[in-house]
């Protein structure tokens, strides 16, 4: 069965802009005659259809941001859809949020349903599962049906779309060089698998900052978590075999669970071992002792991403230049790391 051509596929094959093959199909008298004609052949050709997705974006908008999360534990998730909810409220658009559980099947699924009329465009971070099998069909197939798509934290490059992102590599060589200032030795990271794409680039980052400053990367010093409820034993097991004295955690359950573990080990906080954990969120504030950490920036995240969104849902010819944001970090000094 011949695959369904899309707008965007006939303007690639035409070199001219998604623009034109749309005022071409309508016999817009922008368009000379011989574009026109050139686009209705190759659309006839290849039996190009309307998308009734895209029809619905042109003549009634829903108003309505569809938002995609991988799920609602983690502090930072929630501080991103309150700052997409507050620019989307501002802007008269409301907000529909899904978690994938960090399941591929059910980001799909989720997103299938939103596309279906109930949504005008998309604000997702990408699953786990998803970024695993690196399949993401289901999003390049809605943007070219006409949904605009912005992706935030877990991205890929992939996918040709708006992201809004934070420097990942740059804020864990930040937060590990504080422990080398700070004269530890013997510095710890506790990450995720490789292919969820936040945790490979703040691996990449420690490893950076060691070899910067001329200290040996040592695998054992490194624990990969797939798994968050049985982080427990890989991290206890570091403690016990590898005693550091310091431990950078790519998001602040990791490092709450670790304070956890050395206080029942007899391990001080932070006289024996600094904990650096990431996001800033609800735990880091209230852990006891209070963990240091670096803050992602939530709010102004999910702000920025709705705001990028609503700008491409309102302009009045679709531009094929997507942008790729940063928004800045900053390390929380709190109770967690030793003054020395």
């Amino acid at each position: 069965m011949k695959r369904k051509v899309t707008l965007k596929q006939i303007a690639r094959e035409l070199d001219v802009s998604i623009s034109t093959v749309s005022k071409s199909l309508r016999n817009s008298p922008e368009i000379s005659e011989d574009t026109r004609q050139k686009v209705q052949a190759f659309a006839k050709l290849y039996n190009y259809r309307p998308n009734n997705i895209a029809l619905s974006l042109k003549n009634k908008r829903t108003k309505t941001i569809g938002i995609i999360i991988p799920e609602i534990v983690h502090h930072f998730f929630a501080t991103v859809i309150s700052g997409i909810e507050h620019v989307a409220n501002e802007n008269g658009y409301n907000v529909i949020v899904c978690l994938s559980d960090e399941s591929f099947d059910k980001e799909v699924i989720n997103m299938d349903m939103l596309a279906s009329g109930s949504t005008d465009g998309f604000i997702m971070s990408l699953s786990k599962e998803t970024q695993q099998k690196k399949d993401f069909h289901h999003i390049e197939e809605v943007i070219n049906q006409g949904m605009p798509v912005v992706m935030f934290d877990r991205v890929t490059n992939e996918v040709l779309c708006d992201k809004v992102i934070i420097d990942d590599q740059l804020a864990a060589y930040e937060a590990v060089e504080f422990f080398i200032n700070k004269g530890c030795k013997k510095i710890g990271l506790v990450t995720t698998v490789d292919y969820v794409s936040v945790g490979k680039l703040r691996t990449d980052g420690y490893i950076n900052a060691l070899k910067d400053h001329d200290m040996k990367v040592n695998e054992d010093m490194i624990v990969k978590i797939e798994d968050i409820d049985n982080c427990a034993s890989k991290i206890e097991k570091l403690l016990e075999e590898q005693k550091p004295d310091a431990i950078f955690a790519v998001n602040e359950l990791f490092a709450v669970t670790t304070i956890k573990l050395a206080n029942k080990m007899g391990v001080k906080v932070p006289e024996d071992l600094s904990v650096i954990g990431f996001t800033d969120g609800i735990i880091s504030k209230f852990s006891t002792p209070t963990i240091s950490t670096i803050s992602q920036n939530g709010i102004k995240m999910g702000g920025r991403a709705a705001k990028m969104l609503i700008e491409r849902l309102e302009m009045e010819e679709e531009d094929e230049l997507y942008k790729t944001e940063l928004i800045e970090t900053h390390l929380v000094e709190r109770e967690s790391t030793a003054t020395l």
